[in-house]
């Protein structure tokens, strides 16, 4: 196995590449292929498996549920809760939802999908309160910046959040300013959705650029690949593409094999500059 690992909650340790679930269960022609490609990349050991209550409308859920019949502890499973869910009974409720289309009794992370309608004050009320009743072993969030970081971090029991699941990939950098740095001190591993930057209004070509696809000739890879090997470049950072094929999860579980040399990086780095100032959370 790769030496390219993050560690969660200061205890389990992960291959930097994991499964992520976004897009799934939303055509049932499909629910075959996807289902044996998650099982593929849990035997490839690409243990993290991401999903949402919100991806198809909880469907991505059910096809995770069925990929993990008879092999959930060959999971790091985590699910995310509504902006609308993640407080008081509600949270209970989503939470119990989310462990039925699973087919499991616990999830080992469970995140608030963006911040909203809850304070966090309640929102991390909940999350302890679903500890406490054995339905989940950590809890984080997703598409928080650094300011709300600063502010949970400041709030009673809001260090034991285990992670922060951002938007990030060569064409968007914003976390690299402030966010990433900080999260890296707390020794927060940051879960990057959409490295291939094919998802959300971000889309920006990143599979056909011409550096990229020279990268990739160099490193006989996929554009893909060298994307992926990019984002895990920085310690602590575990990407979590879409893989809908065996094909494909192969080919992500292989990019943890690629190193980008010191020149590679540099040239990316001059086609794709990081932001020299705060610039807004990105959001897909």
């Amino acid at each position: 196995m790769t030496d390219k690992q993050v560690v969660f909650a200061k205890q389990v340790m992960l291959p930097a590449i994991g499964q992520g679930t976004w897009y799934m269960g939303e055509n049932a022609s499909r629910r075959h292929d996807e289902v044996a490609a998650l099982q593929a990349g849990l035997d490839l050991g690409l243990r993290l498996i991401d999903t949402a209550e919100m991806y198809a409308d909880g469907a991505a859920e059910e096809i995770v549920g069925e990929a993990l019949l008879g092999r959930r502890d060959d999971a790091f499973l985590v699910s995310k809760v509504y902006p609308w869910n993640a407080g008081g009974q509600k949270a209970i409720a989503a939470c119990e939802a989310s462990l039925r289309r699973l087919k499991t009794d616990y999830l080992d992370l469970y995140l608030l999908h963006w911040s909203g309608n809850y304070s966090f004050t309640e929102t991390v009320e909940a999350m302890e309160m679903l500890i406490g009743q054995g339905k989940i072993r950590h809890w984080g969030v997703s598409n928080l910046d650094y300011d709300d970081m600063q502010a949970l971090w400041q709030m009673a029991g809001g260090q034991q959040c285990a992670t922060n699941q951002v938007l990030y990939h060569l064409a968007s950098r914003g976390i690299e300013y402030d966010l990433l740095p900080w999260c890296q001190q707390q020794q927060m591993p940051v879960m990057a959705y959409s490295p291939l930057a094919q998802a959300g209004r971000l889309c920006s070509d990143l599979l056909s650029n011409a550096l990229v696809s020279e990268i990739a000739l160099a490193h006989n890879a996929s554009a893909a690949q060298i994307l992926l090997a990019w984002a895990i470049r920085q310690p602590g950072v575990i990407a979590i593409p879409k893989a809908a094929s065996i094909v494909h999860v192969e080919q992500n579980a292989a990019a943890l094999d690629i190193t980008l040399s010191f020149s590679e990086l540099e040239q990316l780095d001059k086609a794709f500059p990081a932001p020299q100032s705060k610039t807004m959370l990105d959001m897909a």
